[in-house]
């Protein structure tokens, strides 16, 4: 949980230098320790299936390449998704 925490944190810096983006690296290899913890959970028995999870896999790559990811979130597309369903079962 500490790991998870720590990557949510500093992955939303406005900036990053070498220096936070290997505390980023430290708390990914903290998550990919503890992903087995969530494997009785899955469906299909495969973590890295799930989006959500697999995309922190390319944030430091990302971060990298564009400039740091604050600002970033899937708000937008999650109320999408909520209104998507809703109108299914209206």
């Amino acid at each position: 949980l500490t790991s998870v925490t720590d990557f949510i944190l500093i992955a939303g810096y406005h900036s990053h230098t070498e220096t936070t983006l290997r505390y980023l690296q430290d708390a990914l290899h903290g998550i990919s320790r503890n992903l087995h913890l969530f494997l009785p959970y899955c469906h299909n028995q495969s973590i890295s299936k799930i989006p959500k999870i697999h995309s922190l896999f390319h944030y430091i790559e990302c971060i990298k390449e564009m400039g740091s990811a604050n600002n970033s979130d899937t708000e937008v597309s999650e109320a999408a998704n909520k209104n998507l369903i809703k109108d299914g079962y209206r």
